[in-house]
C-alpha cells in the first residue's frame, strides 16, 4: 500500500508536537494502541528529527512523517532521520522540488485555487487545506471541489471531534490532520493511556464518517 493509500486508509492524521525525543516511541506506541497506524512529526521542535528517527527505528508499524517542513535543508533532515513523508504549511516550489528528488511523497498546505493550481502543475494530486478553520471550512471546500474535481485534501486546523465528519463526509477529503488527540500538555505529563482513548474515540468517529 502506498503512503497516500495508507493515509487514506487511516482517514485521520494526527499532528504531533514532541518537545523530548524520549517521548516519541511511547507516543507512537499509545496511537496504535488506539488504531491508527500514521503520525506527522512536527518541526516545530528541536527534538523533530531524533524523535522521527526513533519511531522509524523503534515502531515499524508506523508510517511516520515530518511536519512543518519550511526548507530544503529539513527535507534532507527529515528523510535522514527516516520520514516516510511531508507535510508543509503552504506551497514553497524548492521544498516541494526537494522532496520531489528525494523521491518523498509531500502534502503541502494550500488554501486557495492559486495554491491548488500550483499544485497540480507540480504533478501532486493531494494538498494539505490549512488553515482549514479560518480559510473557510468545509463550504470553501466544497467550491474548490467543483473546478478541481480531481484533487484530494487533508484539512487541518481548527479540525475537532466536533466537526470531523462534517469533513470527512466531502469526497474529496482524503484524511484529516488534527492534534487534539496527541494535546501537548497531555505527552508532557506521560498521559499515553489517555492518547489512547482519545485516539480510538477519532478513530469510531472516522470509521462512522
Amino acid at each position: 500500500m502506498s503512503v497516500i493509500d495508507r493515509i487514506g486508509a487511516a482517514r485521520l492524521l494526527p499532528v504531533v508536537v514532541l518537545e523530548r525525543a524520549e517521548d516519541a516511541v511511547p507516543l507512537a506506541r499509545a496511537l496504535l494502541a488506539g488504531g491508527l497506524d500514521v503520525a506527522e512529526v512536527t518541526f516545530r521542535s528541536d527534538a523533530a528529527a531524533e524523535s522521527i528517527a526513533r519511531i522509524a527505528a523503534e515502531v515499524p508499524d508506523m508510517l511516520i512523517g515530518a511536519g512543518t517542513v519550511l526548507t530544503t535543508a529539513q527535507v534532507a533532515e527529515a528523510r535522514k532521520a527516516g520520514a516516510q513523508f511531508l507535510v508543509t504549511p503552504g506551497y514553497n516550489p524548492a521544498v516541494v522540488a526537494a522532496a520531489q528528488a528525494a523521491g518523498l511523497p509531500i502534502v503541502p498546505g494550500v488554501n486557495n485555487p492559486t495554491g491548488v493550481e500550483t499544485a497540480m502543475a507540480a504533478g501532486l494530486s493531494l494538498v494539505k487545506f490549512f488553515p482549514a478553520g479560518p480559510s473557510g471550512g468545509v463550504p470553501f471546500l466544497k467550491a474548490l471541489m467543483g473546478p478541481y474535481a480531481g484533487m484530494r485534501y487533508v484539512p487541518t486546523g481548527g479540525i475537532s471531534a466536533a466537526n470531523l465528519q462534517e469533513y470527512l463526509a466531502l469526497k474529496a477529503v482524503l484524511a484529516c490532520g488534527g492534534s487534539w488527540m496527541v494535546d501537548p500538555a497531555l505527552i508532557r505529563a506521560g498521559r499515553f493511556d489517555r492518547i489512547t482513548e482519545l485516539t480510538a474515540e477519532a478513530v469510531a468517529l472516522a470509521r462512522a464518517a
